[in-house]
């Protein structure tokens, strides 16, 4: 009990818990978004959203990166700032621009905002001990 209170366990408790984070949130955004928008990219890439008017198939291009290739790489936490950030700003622009912020109701964008809460969360803590970027030495 008395180690309890003196909170000694926390460092590893931090880097599970980010561990946790990355591999959850990570795997889910490459393994539920980012593989099916792969998979179904020619039935996608002629009406997908085109929130900065590149066009829909470079706009999906884009949407696969942030779900697919940056996710991966958060789950993995290969330069996992850098990867958590470009995952981030693509859930920002799901949620703000094609879900218009909407929290509920039809077009909800519930799971966008979670996810973008927690790519920022990673953004800031980084992959923690139990990653990739720990094992090469990436300051990133």
């Amino acid at each position: 009990m008395k180690q309890l209170l003196q909170l000694d366990f926390l460092p590893r408790s931090f880097d599970v818990g980010v561990l946790l984070l990355r591999l959850g949130f990570g795997g889910s955004m490459a393994a539920l978004h980012g593989w099916g928008k792969l998979m179904n990219y020619s039935a996608m890439s002629g009406k997908f959203a085109d929130p900065f008017g590149l066009g829909p198939a470079p706009s999906l291009v884009l949407a696969i990166i942030g779900e697919l290739v940056f996710a991966v790489m958060v789950a993995i936490g290969l330069f996992t700032r850098l990867a958590a950030l470009g995952t981030a700003f693509t859930m920002g622009v799901a949620f703000f621009i094609a879900h218009e912020g909407n929290l509920t109701g039809a077009n909800s964008g519930e799971m966008s905002f979670l996810y973008l809460l927690a790519f920022t969360a990673l953004f800031i803590s980084g992959g923690g001990h139990y990653s990739v970027d720990a094992k090469i030495g990436a300051k990133v």
